[in-house]
């Protein structure tokens, strides 16, 4: 069994007829660099759908908070210079701006992001529960790890 991904990578190039890829297709005939792919537990598979979840939400707050900082600059106004990632600095993100479209535009995307950020941290509280729920021993012995901090180990187990 392997990872369906990486055959396809590996199936979607060139014709492999002569001699230079010749040694390329022995090694998958032998079942090679393919990594193996394996059946998640039933049990778990809520909590990995809860994982994925919040990298969603991650990514949508980097989405918000970029589109914040580089509204600026199509209306040739100076960097915000602060990063977003504080919610102190948010305020007033919208005030350099005389259009009011514009202002109510950021104004919701602080809102949004403000949002996604009470919905992030919720999720992320709820996370390390769920691992010690399944795997107690296991999530704490990858947190003993130096680096490895909670959401790693629940991602890694």
């Amino acid at each position: 069994m392997g990872h369906a991904r990486s055959r396809k990578a590996i199936h979607g190039g060139q014709a492999k007829n002569d001699k230079s890829h010749a040694p390329k297709i022995a090694v998958l005939l032998r079942g090679g660099p393919v990594p193996q792919a394996s059946v998640y537990p039933a049990e778990r598979r809520a909590a990995r759908d809860l994982l994925r979840g919040r990298c969603h939400l991650g990514q949508q707050r980097a989405e918000l908070s970029a589109h914040l900082q580089h509204t600026h600059s199509p209306y040739h106004l100076p960097a915000i210079g602060k990063k977003l990632a504080d919610k102190a600095h948010r305020a007033g993100v919208e005030e350099p701006f005389p259009d009011p479209s514009v202002r109510k535009t950021l104004a919701v995307a602080v809102a949004l992001l403000d949002h996604s950020e009470q919905l992030l941290s919720a999720v992320e509280l709820s996370l390390p529960r769920t691992a010690k729920a399944h795997a107690g021993q296991t999530f704490a012995r990858l947190q003993s790890v130096p680096g490895i901090g909670q959401l790693l180990a629940f991602g890694l187990r």
